[in-house]
């Protein structure tokens, strides 16, 4: 197992509030890219997408994904990390990638105002565009998927998801160095 735990989805899939909860259950500290992107620029991600345009923050974000130097931490980073394949290099070199899977009926229902949440989003282009651009590419670098179809409380899906990681800790240090286990996991809700 990584020594820190990525979750990438859509906006409002949950990677920040799954990934405080998740950080305080496993003693990992929680880092929020987002975040760190305003601090370095100085403006909210919105103001960044409106005066450097969407190609000039999708570099911003990938210079800021692609240099975290953390260990025993919960990476939540934008939904937009995908377009950048250095940063996603760098995060799937340094961590376990876990993808909030959500349905597009859900991503409408919970995201609001995509321009106002800072959501990197292509001139001319729908959210349905967006999701349906952007889940191949949530799947193609995830390790671990949690489909949280059926679920509706944060909690529970933190309570699956770290069942899942210590299982993978246990099943390492069994394997001690020998890739038996399957590359990626699913977790489904019923």
């Amino acid at each position: 197992m990584k020594p820190n735990i990525t979750l990438i989805g859509m906006p409002s899939s949950g990677k920040s509030t799954i990934g405080v909860l998740l950080a305080k259950r496993l003693g990992y500290s929680f880092v929020d890219v987002d975040i760190l992107i305003q601090e370095r620029e100085g403006r909210l991600l919105k103001e960044i997408i409106a005066q450097a345009g969407l190609k000039g923050f999708l570099q911003v974000e990938e210079q800021v994904n692609a240099s975290l130097a953390v260990k025993r931490s919960i990476i939540a980073p934008g939904g937009s990390v995908i377009y950048g394949e250095k940063a996603m290099r760098h995060l799937k070199e340094i961590s376990e990638v876990v993808y909030l899977k959500m349905s597009y009926e859900e991503l409408e229902r919970r995201v609001g105002n995509v321009v106002d949440r800072g959501v990197a989003l292509k001139p001319g282009f729908t959210l349905r565009d967006l999701y349906d651009e952007r889940v191949p590419l949530y799947e193609r670098y995830a390790d671990i998927i949690v489909d949280e179809e059926g679920c509706c409380r944060p909690g529970e899906t933190v309570d699956r998801l770290r069942a899942l990681i210590e299982d993978r800790k246990a099943q390492d240090k069994e394997a001690e160095g020998k890739k038996v286990r399957d590359k990626r996991a699913v977790i489904q809700f019923s």
